[in-house]
């Protein structure tokens, strides 16, 4: 409903809901904002792929996070692919995804991108809030001086910038945009002040509003490292426990009991963010003359697991004199999480190159990935009814909820008597599996 309502935060800044507000990329980060700040104020969702916006303007959204319904909750959200209709926006949130390239550098591209489309229509008095990942000092060093460039305006004269990380967990429908404490940031205190009270209209856990962007950038990016570093270190105490045929998750089980305990898992490392995020804070490390080495360390680690799980499954086959040069495995699980249709940096595609490479022939089975998006991302064409019996080996690589309610009965049918079957991501009991990292 439009009108010329108006709040304030906790700081007493007022906040127009008449302000237009346009967030550009609607991928899993942007549409979930865009259709929160959609239910109360005017919001133009941009994206450049106009068959993403048309598919949204039916209902449909293939990143399944919103639904058909909660669209069209969202009564003042105007979706384009014309630049023509964000003029009038004076608030603009860019959501774009911050990629790695194949040499795990930062690819700014889609950001500076979507910085220069903004540039395009910024004025005076507007504000540019950035939510992807990000080094520390990207915001203000990278993107700034393109909106300052393609605009004409004077950065904290003409136009204000604000820096928000995105906190989004895909396929998690219990802690959503909502219920996820968001930090803020703004390039001048009372920008911040502004940013932070803009995120309180629609994020009820709370906001955390950083002392500078640069601080919130770091924020983001250690986030994730931290993960990172703690989920390899899981991998490497997997590694040394298969050697002393010590069952892992036995272990975590039973350190689990101390209330300090770290409750980590071993496994593949992918997706959009604990895999890509730590190279953004090593490339910027750097290129101030610091060679990091935990970081790395941990990145060097997960990103060879892929490996390390196709050779397992390859041992465990010739200790069955089973021919690995003729033989079939299905891997179970393409997409980088469970429940979740998003292929992004996906490391199960590690585990099939790597098994391929033993002269394996790999099939790949999973209902929640786009068949067509794992062809054109990695070449790999998905099989929608594997066959009975026809498996010298079957992989369990994702843990979604359709194949934890198969059984361990229905899995083992997969294979061919004496199949192998290993359990990444302890779906079965460990006495129903041959292998389990």
């Amino acid at each position: 409903m439009k009108g010329n309502r108006a709040g304030k935060d906790h700081e007493g800044i007022a906040m127009s809901r008449t302000e237009r507000i346009c967030v550009i990329g609607l991928g899993y980060v942007g549409l979930p904002l865009a259709v929160e700040f959609g239910k109360s104020r005017p919001v133009v969702g941009f994206d450049i792929n106009s068959e993403r916006i048309e598919a949204l303007s039916r209902g449909e959204d293939s990143t399944r996070e919103i639904t058909a319904t909660e669209l069209a909750a969202a009564t003042e959200l105007t979706l384009t692919s014309d630049i023509a209709e964000i003029a009038e926006c004076s608030i603009y949130i860019v959501t774009v995804p911050t990629p790695i390239d194949a040499n795990h550098r930062p690819d700014l591209g889609p950001l500076l991108a979507a910085s220069e489309t903004v540039g395009k229509v910024l004025k005076p008095g507007n504000l540019v809030i950035y939510e992807s990942t990000v080094y520390p000092g990207a915001t203000e060093e990278d993107c700034v001086p393109v909106l300052e460039r393609v605009s004409g305006l004077v950065f904290n004269r003409d136009f204000f910038a604000g820096y928000s990380p995105e906190r989004i967990n895909p396929g998690d429908k219990n802690r959503r945009l909502p219920d996820i404490v968001k930090v803020t940031s703004g390039s001048t205190p009372h920008i911040a002040d502004k940013v932070d009270a803009l995120y309180r209209e629609v994020v009820t856990a709370g906001t955390h509003k950083a002392e500078s962007i640069r601080v919130a950038e770091a924020a983001k990016v250690i986030e994730n490292s931290q993960r990172d570093i703690n989920i390899a270190l899981i991998n490497e105490l997997a590694k040394i426990f298969n050697r002393m045929d010590i069952d892992t998750e036995a272990v975590l089980r039973a350190a689990g009991t101390k209330w300090n305990f770290l409750n980590f898992r071993p496994g593949l490392v992918g997706g959009h963010c604990i895999g890509v995020d730590p190279y953004y804070l090593t490339h910027k490390a750097e290129q101030l003359g610091y060679h990091p080495e935990i970081l790395l360390a941990g990145r060097r680690l997960n990103d060879g697991m892929g490996a390390y799980v196709a050779s397992q499954m390859v041992k465990a086959m010739l200790q069955r004199k089973m021919a690995v040069a003729d033989g079939r495995v299905l891997v179970m699980g393409l997409t980088f999480k469970e429940n979740c249709p998003d292929l992004r940096n996906t490391r199960v595609i590690d585990v099939v190159r790597a098994l391929e490479e033993y002269g394996l022939t790999v099939d790949v089975h999973d209902p929640h990935a786009d068949a067509v998006e794992a062809r054109g991302e990695y070449g790999v064409d998905l099989v929608q009814d594997p066959d009975a019996g026809a498996y010298d080996g079957v992989l369990l690589a994702v843990a979604h909820d359709e194949f934890r309610s198969m059984g361990v009965g229905a899995i083992r049918s997969l294979g061919r008597a004496g199949a192998v079957v290993y359990d990444l991501k302890y779906v079965l009991k460990p006495e129903e599996a041959d292998l389990r990292l």
